[in-house]
């Protein structure tokens, strides 16, 4: 038998590859979620993960115990919600940015409508930084995004790598400049993309332009040009480009859960703030869910 608390420890772990972190979310010292890793890696047998003073990665094993740590946290999480009594209700406006169109997102909100049907559930999927504009003019209640660098509040969800992407055919001529395929301002990875090159003196051009992510990997999917992407969701058909190709490093991305007035405060609406504690709840716990393919 694993323990859910272990278990617990271990998929926040996992989601934001910071033991420093995951302690912050659970509310706990980081040798308390030190512990619990290796009480869990005791109780398996096997290491889950491969730490050092700058990185943490997931094991051959850390992978396939994620997976069983889902469904067993899921059934605890189920049975916990179902004794609990009141089930929130209302109307909840909740943003999702545009690198979720191809994960597993749709599952984890099709089992939050199932689990709380008198939450009235209203979606919208927008570049993260248009998001957060949506969010502060109180157009939104919840808002699931990238952190910008001038916005960094909200509730990490999980932190991971960007990298470039691009079809594996695609030639990369060091001597033309870089063709490059973006989302529109205000698009946190467009700018972050730009300024790199900029501060590395890669010249560069834009070859194709979408504010849909379907239509940017359609593009690269084509041999138009290369994209930043977050590693652990890089579409089919896409491929990390090779570092022999000298592009610069992008740096880390985080995406944080972050709430609206109405969803803060109680006199904000009691029925939003319950309405977004329960999709919260079901977002953190799925939050392995919406990348690394599911």
């Amino acid at each position: 038998m694993f323990d859910p608390v272990q278990l617990r420890a271990f998929r926040t772990v996992a989601q934001t590859l910071s033991f420093t972190q995951a302690a912050q979310r659970l509310g706990v010292r980081q040798s308390t979620v030190s512990q619990q890793v290796r009480k869990l890696e005791a109780a398996a047998g096997r290491q889950l993960f491969t730490r050092d003073t700058h990185s943490v990665e997931l094991t051959e094993d850390g992978e396939a115990m994620l997976g069983f740590a889902r469904t067993i946290l899921e059934a605890n999480e189920r049975a916990a919600s179902w004794f609990a009594g009141s089930q929130p209700r209302g109307r909840l406006r909740f943003g999702a940015s545009e690198d979720f169109v191809l994960t597993r997102l749709p599952e984890i909100l099709e089992r939050f409508r199932r689990d709380h049907p008198r939450v009235d559930l209203e979606l919208t999927v927008e570049l993260s930084g248009t998001l957060h504009t949506l969010l502060e003019a109180g157009r939104l209640d919840l808002v699931l995004a990238k952190r910008s660098p001038n916005r960094p509040g909200g509730q990490l969800v999980w932190r991971d790598r960007l990298v470039w992407i691009g079809h594996d055919r695609l030639r990369i001529e060091p001597d033309r400049p870089l063709p490059l395929i973006l989302f529109p301002p205000p698009g946190i990875t467009r700018a972050r993309a730009l300024e790199v090159l900029e501060q590395h003196g890669r010249a560069w051009r834009i070859a194709c332009t979408s504010g849909s992510l379907n239509g940017l990997v359609a593009a690269a999917r084509a041999g138009l040009g290369v994209m930043a992407h977050t590693r652990g969701m890089i579409p089919p058909g896409l491929v990390r480009v090779p570092d022999r190709h000298g592009l610069p490093d992008l740096g880390a991305v985080e995406f944080a859960l972050v709430r609206g007035g109405r969803a803060t405060e109680a006199g904000g609406g009691t029925d939003a703030l319950a309405a977004a504690d329960a999709l919260a709840a079901a977002l953190l716990a799925g939050g392995d869910q919406l990348h690394g393919g599911g």
